[in-house]
Order: C-alpha cells, then sequence, then structure tokens
C-alpha cells in the first residue's frame, strides 16, 4: 500500500500535474520547459525539484498515480458467470475513468502521442483481469489466461485510442457498441 502523503505535498503534485496537462494542450511535452511548468502552477522551481528530478519524473508520476487509481476503480466485485460480461464491465469502468479524466487522455495521447498512457491503461486492465480471471472461472484450454487477456487488452486499448485519436467527441457508448460486437462468447472459460 502506498505512504500516505503530506496535504501539502499532495496540493503541490496536483498543481504541478494541472499545470503540465494545462501545456500539453498547447504544445508537445517534448517542448515543454521546467520553467513553463512552474510559472503555470505557480510553484517555484526549488519546490519542483524537491518532488522531481525533472519533467518526465513528474509524468511519470502522474501517469502512476492515474494508474493506481484505474486499477482501484477495476477492482470491482462484478458478479457474474460469464467471461464476456465481465470483460465489458471492466470496459465501461476504464470509460468512465477516460470520460473523467478526458483532458488528461487527449493530451497524452493524441496531442502528444504519448504511449505512458496507452501503457497504463494496459498495465491495469491486464493486471486486474488476470487477477480476477484466475479467481473466478477456469481456463479450459492450453493457453495461458495472461496471454488470452494481453491479446483482448491490447485490441481493447487500440480501439479506444483510435476512438481518442480520430473523434471531435469521445462517445463511451458508441465504443462500448462496437467492442461488444468485437469480443466473443469466450466459450473456453467457465465459472469456478
Amino acid at each position: 500500500m502506498k505512504k500516505k502523503e503530506d496535504l501539502r505535498i499532495l496540493k503541490t503534485k496536483a498543481s504541478l500535474y494541472r499545470a503540465l496537462m494545462s501545456l500539453m494542450k498547447k504544445k508537445t511535452f517534448e517542448d515543454i520547459k521546467i520553467s513553463e511548468i512552474c510559472s503555470t502552477s505557480l510553484i517555484n522551481r526549488s519546490t519542483f525539484y524537491d518532488h522531481f528530478s525533472d519533467k518526465y519524473e513528474l509524468i511519470q508520476s502522474l501517469m502512476e498515480d492515474m494508474r493506481e487509481e484505474l486499477i482501484e476503480s477495476l477492482d470491482i466485485n462484478i458478479k457474474t458467470d460469464n467471461i464476456k460480461e465481465y470483460y465489458m464491465e471492466l470496459i465501461k469502468v476504464l470509460l468512465d475513468h477516460i470520460e473523467d479524466n478526458k483532458d488528461i487522455y487527449l493530451a497524452m495521447i493524441k496531442i502528444n502521442s504519448n504511449s505512458i498512457a496507452r501503457d497504463m491503461m494496459t498495465d491495469a486492465i491486464i493486471s486486474s483481469a488476470t487477477k480476477e480471471i484466475d479467481n473466478k472461472f477456469i481456463n479450459q484450454t492450453d493457453i495461458p489466461t495472461k496471454t488470452i487477456v494481453l491479446f483482448y487488452a491490447n485490441g481493447i486499448i487500440n480501439v479506444i485510442i483510435e476512438e481518442l485519436n480520430n473523434s471531435k467527441n469521445f462517445d463511451k457508448n458508441k465504443l462500448l457498441f462496437v467492442i461488444n460486437e468485437l469480443i466473443p462468447n469466450l466459450d473456453h472459460f467457465t465459472k469456478k
């Protein structure tokens, strides 16, 4: 479990995160300078360096916080005997997270073409789904569960990223419909 941080540290990080996201809406991450992050956040450079060694550590921290938040959201108790229904519930939670943090995802994926957000989403889905499927379902194939989860998680994430990249309005319901049509029934899993 993550050590509880001082409220001042949390506020400082939140201010730096907001400043970074604000700047990333206007320019690429590579073009952003620490002085701009500090100026936008109204935080001194020395305070920035008390928390982060560089802007890469700042963005990594932001994505790690988002990953933890997403994994916490994904660790819901889905009561279903059907693996496809389980996947669809996970996807709904992921899409809700994207919708709630749309500015961050758009800045990371669309404007900056950064793979950190993709990696974070994929990792969160794979770790949550593998654990949950291993605990609640029996895999009746010779293919390891993690391989199956990896296959579907990457496909799902790529469909979501394509939608974020190519549409002006993120449409969660449209994505749910498309993904539901693409995922087969996965009859090789049965409830334990």
